[in-house]
């Protein structure tokens, strides 16, 4: 797996909107906020674009988005939000200068398309707060922001979290891969499905009904998916709706039930997602997961 080059004073980023439209008063802010701190911060030219409830069209997402995995001087490219749409373009994206000049890709929810294509390139990315959650400059920097880059400038985070009622014990050490789970479900069988074996399976979501979580973990499971994992981290399943009758277990007792017959350590509850907190994470990077009665550790090795 290939670790793009970590950021320095002075480095470019490039700012792209590959799926949902986003709102200025987050992006203009945080661009500024992001040139307060010495970087070279390029919006992409369709970033402000409202097409329906897209960025702009999918020419326009793809042209910035294909313009900065072409830029050689660039160094990150920061995703404006999720949403929905980047399946619309991926697979008119060509990787072929970006495969020259790697480059660390951030964001998460809908940008799991981009995660799933990455990792089967062998480029590490990181799982983490879009340019919507940034301050305005002299605002103040939230964890899951200094988390995001504290990895983009090379720092091995050490995350810990306290016990949940379904965890169950173990350590792993390996590749850390996923994202949110409605994308990871909806790629399997592409070109660009997930491989989980021998790896580190991180999961969230947000909006699902229960029954819908259910069939998607079962469908990972009837795919082999969830059966040679090393390690499984559940983050965030948030704003869950349920149908008229009951399902009878929440998005947490779903996933238990569904991985009750594999011994690899689990935790729930990861402070990473579509919740308040959402800790950066570097997917195709080795972790080492560790559970016990007393907590949770989850550090890049």
């Amino acid at each position: 797996m290939i670790v793009p080059p970590y950021l320095k004073e002075g480095d470019k980023i490039r700012v792209v909107a590959p799926a949902g439209k986003s709102k200025k008063e987050f992006v203009l802010p945080a661009v500024e906020w992001l040139r307060s701190l010495g970087y070279q911060a390029v919006a992409g030219e369709h970033v402000l674009d409202d097409f329906n409830q897209f960025a702009g069209s999918d020419e326009g997402r793809l042209t910035d988005l294909q313009e900065a995995l072409d830029d050689s001087e660039a160094k990150a490219i920061i995703c404006a939000r999720g949403g929905y749409g980047t399946a619309r373009i991926a697979d008119r994206l060509d990787f072929t200068a970006f495969l020259k000049h790697p480059k660390w890709i951030a964001g998460f929810s809908d940008i799991t398309v981009l995660h799933n294509r990455l990792n089967k390139l062998g480029i590490a990315s990181i799982h983490g707060p879009m340019l919507r959650h940034f301050p305005k400059p002299g605002g103040s920097i939230s964890e899951s922001v200094k988390s995001l880059f504290a990895i983009l400038k090379g720092e091995k985070p050490v995350y810990k979290t306290e016990p949940a009622t379904l965890n169950r014990p173990g350590k792993a050490k390996a590749e850390l891969v996923g994202g949110n789970l409605s994308i990871i479900y909806s790629l399997t069988g592409t070109p660009y499905g997930l491989k989980t074996d021998g790896k580190i399976l991180f999961i969230e979501d947000i909006g699902e009904y229960l029954y819908h979580t259910d069939r998607m973990m079962h469908s990972l499971k009837l795919g082999g998916k969830l059966e040679h994992l090393t390690g499984l981290v559940v983050g965030g399943f948030t704003k869950m709706k349920d149908n008229r009758t009951a399902f009878g277990m929440d998005a947490y007792g779903i996933i238990s039930e569904a991985v009750k017959d594999y011994n690899y350590p689990v935790c729930f509850g990861f402070p990473a997602g579509h919740g308040k907190k959402n800790l950066a994470l570097a997917f195709g990077m080795e972790w080492e997961l560790k559970v016990t009665e007393s907590g949770v550790r989850l550090m890049v090795k």
